[in-house]
């Protein structure tokens, strides 16, 4: 018998009403309140979440359970894994215009070991937004791969997720027969993104104990299989996504990246010293944007300043790790889907990456880090 389609199984998600919905609304049913999301379907295996309001969720329960029961009727349907999910929205104002506090809903971790197959976790991190951590992450685990390495990418900047546009893969991923998200494949490298599961344009409102459920599915609900190193490409700043991953991830160590100038060095010394505060070795500095050449003359052009990231590495004892120049086939690349790494291995820029990939290697411990890490 084949399994049901998409669209069938939202019709049968038609006769399950939303008990929160107004009595005079228009539809009551939770596919016309558009709260039926990230529906697959793979040999008879079904997956969708149930978008609710956060305040509501554990009430709401009995809600999953019917929907949940609904599909399992269905002709081909072998299992079926449906999840609450929320977005929260802004907290409401009290009369003198103050948000009022509301008590953080609680979200189930996930009992699944930690991506037990991959030996090396590596996070990319950065102090502030828009130096170009996402491609330095995407084109570090390029590199690599180039190197011979089985390699993983994780998007785990939960806000901005890119990643998926950078590496060109757009489809759903699906389920395989142990209910663990099989991840897609670009370029050789195994990948993964909160983008996978938020419509485009969409924005995502969560508060910290969300992000950290999100992040720990990422790890535990995924098939990484044999992976050598798992690049995980982190939200900028020192927010609950880091927090979550020093205290619940056994990461090998972390990489910082920032532009040459004040500002963001500034920034990115503050997230090297939350990685040495919760314990997770700095493998080194990156300087991104580090110089423009340019095209027709060679001519070297420090747009943001020159050496900054390089004289922080040394105040703070830890290795410098090379210069990425500003180049537009880096950004032109990114954009295509095709990160430089993969689609001009002999480029200037991707001889840097995997140069900076190579002296990763060598830093990481000989050990395998231990993966008995629960939530």
């Amino acid at each position: 018998m084949t399994s049901p389609k998409v669209e069938d199984i939202l019709k049968t998600l038609e006769a399950v009403a939303d008990p929160a919905a107004p009595k005079d609304a228009p539809a009551r049913d939770i596919v016309s309140r558009k709260m039926v999301t990230g529906v697959a379907v793979q040999d008879g295996r079904v997956s969708f979440a149930i978008t609710v309001d956060p305040a509501q969720g554990a009430a709401l329960e009995p809600l999953r359970q019917e929907a949940q029961a609904a599909v399992e009727k269905m002709p081909g349907v072998e299992h079926v894994t449906a999840v609450l999910t929320a977005e929260h929205k802004a907290p409401p104002l009290n009369v003198i215009g103050k948000p009022q506090a509301r008590q953080a809903p609680q979200h189930k971790i996930s009992g699944n070991p930690v991506a037990p197959e991959v030996r090396y976790i590596l996070a990319v991190a950065s102090g502030k937004g828009g130096v170009g951590k996402s491609t330095v992450a995407a084109n570090l685990a390029l590199a690599f791969h180039a190197l011979g390495k089985k390699t993983g990418l994780l998007d785990a900047d939960i806000y901005g997720a890119s990643q998926p546009v950078m590496m060109g893969l757009h489809e759903k991923p699906q389920l395989n027969k142990k209910d663990l998200i099989v991840p897609p494949e670009a370029h050789g490298v195994k990948m993964m993104s909160m983008g996978f599961f938020v419509e485009p344009g969409a924005p995502v409102v969560w508060r910290g104990p969300m992000v950290h459920s999100a992040i720990q599915q990422l790890f535990r609900d995924v098939d990484w299989g044999k992976l050598d190193v798992l690049v995980v490409d982190l939200p900028p700043g020192t927010g609950d996504a880091h927090l979550s991953l020093a205290q619940y991830i056994p990461m090998a160590g972390a990489v910082i990246v920032s532009t040459p100038q004040d500002v963001a060095l500034n920034e990115a010394v503050k997230g090297l010293r939350m990685f040495e505060k919760t314990g997770v070795p700095v493998l080194g500095l990156i300087e991104n944007m580090s110089y423009h050449k340019c095209a027709n003359c060679g001519h070297e052009d420090h747009i943001f300043g020159h050496g900054g990231a390089r004289k922080a590495a040394e105040e703070m004892k830890v290795p410098f790790l090379g210069e990425i120049p500003l180049q537009t086939a880096i950004r032109e690349r990114a954009d295509s889907g095709t990160p430089i790494t993969a689609a001009e291995p002999s480029h200037e820029a991707s001889e840097i990456f995997k140069n900076i990939a190579a002296r990763l290697w060598t830093a990481l411990p000989e050990q395998k880090p231990a993966q008995q890490i629960k939530g």
